[in-house]
C-alpha cells in the first residue's frame, strides 16, 4: 500500500506535538492568496479558493486573516506575489518526489531545496524527470474507526470516487480532480470525518524501502514539508509501519 496516509498521519501528529500552527498558517495564507489571484475572490465561483478557506477554518484560522489573504490575492490589499513552481527529484532508493511550491523568490527556494535534497541522500532533477510517474487525483484519508468499509464504499463510489484502498490503519479514497469536491461533500453530509484531503499528484507505482534508506527518505520528506515555501510533497514510497514508528518515536 502507499505510504501517503501513513506519512500524513505522522505529519499531523508531529505538527500538533511541535505546535507548528504558525507554519501551517503561513502555508495556508499563501494558498489563499494564490487561489484568489488565479480564480477571483468569490469562493462560490472558485473551487480552489473554497478548498483553501475550508483548510483555514479547519485549522481555526481567524476570519480576519482569511479575508486579508484573499484581498491580497485579488490585489485589493498590498502583499507579496507568490509564484507556483513544481520541483521534481529523487530520494534514497530511487524514490521519485514531486514537490509543490509557492515562492516569492525562486532562486532562494531552489537553492534551499537543493540543499535539503542533497543532505538527505537525494537530488533535484530536471523538469519532467518524474512527473510522468504521477497522476493528478483527489486524495482523501479517513481513519478506519470513522466508517465501515461497506458504508464508505457506498458513499464514495456513488458520489464519483474512482477507488477505495486499505492502507492498514486508514481508508484512502481516490477521485478524479473533477469529482474531488463532490466526494468530500458527500462524506461530510453523511457525518464522516475526513482526516486529510487534497488535490495532488498520486504515484502510479511504489518503491519499498527499509533500514537506512527508509529513515533517510522520511527525514527528507519531513524537512521538505517543514520548508515555508513547500505546500505539498508527493512520493512513490512504501515503508512499513515499524520503520515509521521508529522514525516518529
Amino acid at each position: 500500500m502507499s505510504g501517503h496516509s501513513k506519512w500524513h498521519s505522522i505529519k499531523h501528529k508531529k505538527a500538533a506535538a511541535d505546535s507548528k500552527r504558525g507554519k501551517i498558517f503561513t502555508k495556508i495564507i499563501r494558498e489563499l492568496s494564490v487561489a484568489a489571484r488565479a480564480g477571483g475572490g468569490d469562493i462560490d465561483k472558485n473551487p480552489r479558493l473554497r478548498k483553501a478557506v475550508m483548510d483555514a477554518r479547519a485549522e481555526n484560522m481567524p476570519a480576519d486573516n482569511i479575508k486579508r489573504a484573499i484581498l491580497k490575492g485579488t490585489g485589493q490589499l498590498e502583499g507579496s506575489s507568490y509564484e507556483e513552481i513544481n520541483y521534481e527529484g529523487y530520494g534514497p532508493g530511487g524514490v521519485a518526489l514531486f514537490v509543490e511550491v509557492l515562492s516569492d523568490n525562486k532562486n532562494r527556494t531552489v537553492s534551499e531545496l537543493r540543499h535539503v535534497f542533497t543532505k538527505n541522500g537525494g537530488r533535484i532533477g530536471e523538469s519532467g524527470c518524474v512527473a510522468w510517474m504521477f497522476k493528478r487525483k483527489g486524495y482523501i484519508v479517513i481513519e478506519k474507526s470513522k466508517a465501515s468499509e461497506n458504508k464508505l464504499m457506498d458513499i464514495a463510489l456513488s458520489s464519483g470516487a474512482e477507488d477505495l484502498e486499505d492502507d492498514g490503519s486508514n481508508w484512502e479514497i481516490f477521485t478524479s480532480p473533477e469529482k474531488y469536491e463532490a466526494v468530500v461533500e458527500a462524506l461530510k453530509k453523511n457525518n464522516i470525518e475526513v482526516d486529510t484531503s487534497s488535490l495532488g499528484y498520486i504515484p502510479q507505482n511504489y518503491i519499498k524501502l527499509e533500514g537506512k534508506p527508509a529513515q533517510q527518505l522520511l527525514r527528507l520528506m519531513e524537512e521538505l514539508e517543514d520548508h515555508d515555501d513547500v505546500q505539498h510533497v508527493w512520493a512513490n514510497f512504501d515503508i512499513s509501519e515499524e520503520e515509521i514508528a521508529s522514525f516518529s518515536a
